[in-house]
């Protein structure tokens, strides 16, 4: 369950996205981040402990809420723009046909 609510309504279009296989509904001009966080997505875990983490200063001066593209870049989260048809997930992943 999201823990993440939006407060006031956003005009805009309706935008999906995928983040590790799920559909994430958004809306136009969402930051990734919010979209995912809207949606109960776990960005990431703790390196040491393995607890939850879902980015931290929301405003790109910290390194907790990179995710990774199809494309093969790592965006951040909270400071890129949701687009329709974005695929993402949570670690690099390796391309077709490799076996790491």
């Amino acid at each position: 369950m999201a823990l993440f609510r939006r407060v006031a309504a956003r005009a805009g279009r309706p935008v999906t996205l995928s983040f590790e296989g799920r559909a994430i509904r958004a809306t136009s001009g969402d930051s990734v981040l919010a979209a995912l966080l809207e949606n109960g997505a776990l960005i990431r875990r703790l390196e040491f402990g393995r607890e939850p983490r879902a980015g931290f200063c929301l405003m790109g001066a910290c390194q907790d809420c990179w995710v990774w593209s199809a494309e093969g870049g790592r965006i951040r989260a909270c400071t890129t723009e949701v687009g329709d048809g974005m695929i993402l997930s949570a670690e690099p992943q390796l391309p077709a046909g490799s076996d790491g």
